[in-house]
This record gives structure tokens, C-alpha cells and sequence, in this order.
């Protein structure tokens, strides 16, 4: 039930305010030009009113009145413009906000209330932001705005094109396999954000917290070359290790709670002792020296890349073939061996892979989830002690206590 009752007298109210906003903010900004250029309050309310008007005779038949009246705005407008170029201004903001008010005042009787309303706000937000926006565009790195255009066409073209439907023997859904797509690398994406954000702030301890939802086993090397060049920061590179390590197992649940929410009602409390496990670690190996300055872990690329997503999905379809033919040939038994092998890369596409299989047994799904995950742990231990001769004793005393506590686990 509404609130309130969107009577035409309030729509007209309605047309009135957000046209007199957006000149408002038109009018502020040209008494901070040497000269006049803009229009002000009232011709773009008045533009607000027009529209409106053309929209009450559009609603009385008069069907050709909305063309009409673009058109006089247009004219009215590319007028405006002319002239304001003779003057030595350019730019077209002033003219594309008079077209939309136009629209807003048309909308405000035509459609429902929150489209012009939306139009409206947005349009003086925009217009009011222009310091703020262009100081923005001046720090943004056009890589990383690549990578977000890049995610909008996986997401919004590439996805809708995909079949809904399974195929072949496998039940392989490209629709289904290209939305697991997007579920990982979004989570990585978010997390390479808010490192590239706060790593530099903070030290090296965020940038593993942050780093190990992109990708914990790239955090562990770029750690140990870390702790292998400088060997002042070798402690506070370990414990980013161990959180980045630590932030896999929230990563993985939160994956498994939106794919298969029934498993992660079996598996959440196991992999948050795990979690705190590695949180306790990263606490007892805390560097208590003096601060040294942290450096970002620079060889993390941005996980949101064309590339990587379609290897990713190749390596989900193949591991999804892999299982179910292990299934069928060794049994359960050999689900829980191709775990242990899979665990030296990436883990991600083997769990996708098996968590949606309703052919596996649930504690054979849960079984081959942790052990991947204590294979991986084992070779992020391996790849930092390898680097970090120093600490080497202290990543086997912390990630063997780990790896014991994930065999534990399983048993339970």
C-alpha cells in the first residue's frame, strides 16, 4: 500500500521542485563564471512546466505533442549553444540537463513518480560533483577501469547470450558455469580493490588480509620474496601469509553459502575454526619491533580480466568432467585423491566443481573440500619456506599445526 497517493496535483508539485533543483544548481554555477552563460531557476523550471504541459495534452490525444515539444527544446537549446560558443565557452552540460528536465517534467505526469524523481536528483548530483568527479578521473588508474569494463561485459551482454540449459552427459549449463564465473571473480575483484586502497596505508598485514581474497597462494610468494629480499619485514611478510591463507577459508564458505547453501550448513563451523586458527597464528607471529615501513603486494594482478575468467571456466568445465568420470571409474575413493592432487593450484574451480554434483555424497563433498584445502595450505607453506630460509622452522611449527588440525577435522 502506498503512502501516498500520487495525485496529479502533487505530480505537478513534483515537476515544479525538480526543475527549479536542477537550475538552481545551474544558476550557482554560473555566478562562479567571469560571465553568465548559464540559464538559471527559472528557465529551467519553466522547461519543467513545459514538459509537463506537453505530456497533460499528450494525455488528451494530442499524440504528436511530445515530438514537437524535443523538438522546440532541441532548437532552443542548439540555439543556446551557438551562441554561448561565439562567447569562447563550450561544452554541452548545460544543454543535455535542459533535454532532461524537459523529460523529467514529461515523466512526472506519465509514468511512476521514482523515474523522474531519480532522473532528476541524479542529473543535479551530477552536475552539482563536477570538481569532485574530475579529481577522481585524474587518480584513476586506466587499467583498473578497463577492468571494470571489462566486468560489465561478462556480466551484462555475455551472460544473457548464454544458454539456461544443460549439455552433454556432464549436465555442463554455460549460463550456470559463467554465473560461478562472476561469483569468484567479483569476490577477487572487491578484495584487489581494497588492497590497492588500504594495503599502503596499513602495511603488509592488510595487504595479505585483502590479497588472500583474490589469491591466497600468489600472497604466499609474493610474501616469501618479500622475506627473502628485506629481511626486516620477514615477520610481518609471514603473518600476512597466514592471514591471507586465513581469508581462504571465509572466501570458500561464502561461495559454497550462495551455490549450495545445504553444504555450507555442514561445513561453515569447520572452516571458521580453520579461520580463527590462522587468525590466532597471525596474532602470536605479530612483529613487535619497531614500524618498518610495509610494501603492497605488487605482483597480484587484477584478478577481473578476460583471460583469466575464461580459464577459470575452462578449468571448471574440465574439472567437472574429471570428477565425474573419477566417480565413475575409482568411486568416492577417488574423489578424495583427485582433492589431494588438485590442492597444489587452484582450488576454487575443483570445490565449484563438486559442490553441485547431486550424484556425490554430501560427507564425501565435505571430506574432498577440506582435504584440497589442507593440500593447499601444505604448498603455501612449501613456496614461503622455500623463499624465506629464516623462517623456516616457524612455517613448519604454525602451518604443520594447520595442516594437523584440517586432517583433524575431516574425522569429526
Amino acid at each position: 500500500m502506498n503512502l501516498i497517493e500520487w495525485t496529479d496535483q502533487l505530480r505537478f508539485v513534483v515537476a515544479i521542485a525538480l526543475g527549479f533543483l536542477v537550475g538552481l544548481e545551474r544558476e550557482s554555477r554560473g555566478n562562479e563564471l567571469a560571465s553568465k552563460l548559464t540559464a538559471g531557476v527559472r528557465t529551467y523550471t519553466l522547461i519543467s512546466l513545459f514538459g509537463f504541459g506537453c505530456a497533460w495534452l499528450y494525455r488528451l490525444n494530442v499524440e504528436f505533442i511530445i515530438p514537437i515539444g524535443i523538438l522546440v527544446i532541441g532548437a532552443m537549446t542548439l540555439a543556446g549553444y551557438l551562441a554561448k560558443q561565439k562567447s569562447g565557452a563550450i561544452g554541452w552540460t548545460s544543454e543535455i540537463a535542459a533535454l532532461l528536465t524537459f523529460f523529467v517534467g514529461v515523466l512526472s505526469l506519465v509514468a511512476d513518480i521514482w523515474i523522474p524523481m531519480a532522473i532528476g536528483v541524479f542529473t543535479t548530483l551530477l552536475l552539482s560533483e563536477k570538481a569532485q568527479l574530475e579529481q577522481y578521473i585524474d587518480k584513476l588508474d586506466k587499467s583498473e577501469f578497463l577492468a571494470v569494463v571489462k566486468f560489465l561485459l561478462v556480466t551484462l551482454i555475455i551472460l544473457p547470450a548464454l544458454p539456461d540449459k544443460n549439455f552433454t552427459q556432464f549436465d555442463l549449463n554455460p549460463y550456470r558455469i559463467w554465473q560461478i564465473v562472476i561469483l569468484v571473480s567479483s569476490i577477487g575483484f572487491v578484495g584487489y580493490f581494497l588492497m590497492k586502497k588500504l594495503g599502503d596505508k596499513v602495511g603488509l598485514w592488510l595487504s595479505g588480509l585483502m590479497g588472500g581474497i583474490v589469491t591466497s597462494t600468489a600472497v604466499s610468494i609474493a610474501m616469501g620474496n618479500i622475506a627473502k629480499n628485506n629481511t626486516q619485514l620477514a615477520k610481518r611478510a609471514f603473518q600476512a601469509t597466514i592471514l591471507a591463507s586465513s581469508m581462504m577459508y571465509l572466501r570458500i564458505l561464502v561461495i559454497i553459502y550462495f551455490l549450495n547453501s545445504s553444504i555450507a550448513y555442514y561445513i561453515w563451523w569447520k572452516l571458521i575454526v580453520l579461520f580463527l586458527f590462522g587468525l590466532l597464528a597471525a596474532i602470536i607471529t605479530h612483529d613487535k619491533s619497531e614500524s618498518v615501513t610495509g610494501s603492497p603486494i605488487s605482483s597480484i594482478q587484477n584478478p577481473f580480466e578476460i583471460k583469466p575468467a575464461v580459464m577459470f571456466a575452462f578449468l571448471f568445465i574440465l574439472l567437472s568432467i574429471v570428477t565425474i568420470s573419477v566417480k565413475q571409474f575409482f568411486g568416492e575413493g577417488g574423489i578424495l585423491g583427485l582433492s589431494a592432487i588438485v590442492g597444489v593450484t587452484d582450488i576454487d574451480p575443483f570445490i565449484l566443481s563438486i559442490i553441485n554434483k547431486q550424484s556425490l555424497v554430501e560427507n564425501v563433498v565435505i571430506s574432498a573440500i577440506l582435504i584440497s584445502m589442507m593440500s593447499n595450505t601444505i604448498v603455501k607453506g612449501i613456496y614461503f619456506g622455500f623463499l624465506a630460509k629464516g623462517l623456516r622452522k616457524d612455517v613448519i611449527i604454525y602451518f604443520g599445526l594447520w595442516v594437523v588440525l584440517h586432517a583433524i577435522i575431516i574425522f569429526i
